[in-house]
């Protein structure tokens, strides 16, 4: 819907002052804070993408996404008994079986997301990103990290990207698909905008902000953007999709922010693993560390939290 796309505009000024404001936000205590981070643990997409990635940390990383928080922690919340787990576990294709297999040996239905579309820069020919999905879901990941071409965006191609996309989409199958869209490369928050409306038109069921590989990842600014779009497409044609953040989120008090800032935009229906992800791999540490403090009144030392 091209005419849709050309009639976008994006209000810098205003998004980066309502950016600021959001950054004033009060801080939630004591049990309300307890809780809202244990919402957070449920929608984090616990992620190792490294060039060391062996068969062992990814076993490590799957029974940390089935027991995120200690169980005595939970216990002194009264929330030992609630399934609490992780929303997913992201790695690479070549580490997806690693992951399935672990994650079925513990007894567990933990999704395995795995990043494709040559992430994480995209610039790998169209027939490579699709034989590359694929292979991704052959191997048993029901989640897909795409990553678009930002050249296309740059150059003003909306056609073309949301061949590409649609394509991407189809190559997933049964799979969901998460479109990112690397913002910090996109060049202006218009484009941001209207990348998300495109990615969204061609099926994607979430949009990401980042790879994490970029100079700059998720912020606040890009996050109102693409939330706005969300808002749009969804009042447009009655269909959610699901937002995703990711880079740079390391702090729990950073992700109560994200999950507040979604609460605003797009309302209650978007917190759930179903429709709200952060993108992470060393947040949870910190998330488990405020709540060790939470129930103990003291901060863990390092050897007493298992390893992330």
């Amino acid at each position: 819907e091209l005419g849709w796309i050309s009639k976008v505009y994006v209000n810098r000024p205003a998004v980066v002052r309502h950016a600021e404001q959001i950054k004033k936000w009060r801080t939630l205590k004591g049990n309300w804070q307890a809780a809202w981070l244990l919402k957070a643990v449920t929608c984090i997409d616990l992620t190792t993408l490294s060039g060391d990635d062996t068969p062992s940390n990814v076993q490590r990383l799957c029974f940390k996404a089935k027991h995120p928080i200690r169980e005595d922690l939970l216990k002194a919340l009264d929330m030992h008994d609630k399934g609490i787990t992780v929303g997913a576990v992201c790695v690479y294709p070549a580490r997806v079986s690693d992951a399935v297999n672990t994650l079925k040996a513990a007894g567990c239905n933990i999704p395995v997301a795995s990043v494709a579309a040559g992430f994480p820069s995209g610039q790998t020919p169209l027939e490579t990103k699709l034989t590359e999905i694929k292979l991704a879901v052959e191997y048993g990941a029901r989640e897909i990290d795409i990553v678009i071409s930002r050249s296309l965006v740059l150059t003003g191609q909306w056609e073309g990207l949301y061949e590409e996309i649609r394509l991407c989409r189809a190559a997933c199958g049964e799979a969901h698909m998460k479109t990112i869209l690397a913002t910090g490369e996109l060049g202006s928050l218009a484009n941001v905008y209207k990348a998300s409306m495109i990615a969204m038109m061609a099926g994607s069921d979430f949009i990401k902000t980042s790879t994490g590989k970029e100079v700059e990842n998720a912020t606040f600014p890009v996050g109102i953007v693409m939330m706005r779009a969300i808002k749009e497409y969804y009042w447009q044609t009655g269909y959610k999709v699901g937002f995703k953040p990711a880079g740079g989120i390391r702090t729990a008090k950073e992700a109560i922010t994200w999950l507040m800032l979604v609460k605003e935009e797009l309302g209650v229906e978007w917190l759930t693993p179903e429709l709200f992800r952060l993108g992470a791999s060393s947040l949870l540490g910190d998330i488990e560390q405020q709540i060790f403090y939470h129930v103990t009144g003291s901060y863990a030392l390092q050897h007493e939290l298992a390893m992330a």
